[in-house]
């Protein structure tokens, strides 16, 4: 998991102990590291969508780039991510939807 995922996650949760909480758990997730070339890629992919007029934030490309020099797939209900998908070269987890 990189920085600011577990960042985004953890922003928000207004009562400390709920805060450990999802700390604790996300601990079993290890940090990926985010290199200079991610930063780089991640604005190709930023510009690319926009070419395309698909928007989204320096966030999510970025969690795209470190994904893609992975070869990761994004784990994500953010319906954001499905139109990044369509421009970009990333694959999204497939999750079963509740019966």
């Amino acid at each position: 998991m990189i920085g600011p995922i577990r960042q985004e996650i953890l922003s928000g949760i207004r009562e400390e102990t709920h805060f450990k909480a999802w700390e604790a758990q996300l601990a079993a997730f290890p940090d990926v590291l985010i290199e200079t070339e991610d930063y780089v890629t991640a604005a190709c992919f930023f510009n690319l969508c926009r070419r395309q007029g698909v928007q989204g934030s320096n966030s999510d490309f970025l969690i795209c780039a470190v994904a893609f020099r992975n070869r990761s797939a994004i784990f994500t209900r953010d319906k954001d991510f499905t139109s990044f998908a369509s421009h970009l070269p990333i694959t999204l987890h497939q999750y079963r939807r509740d019966a």
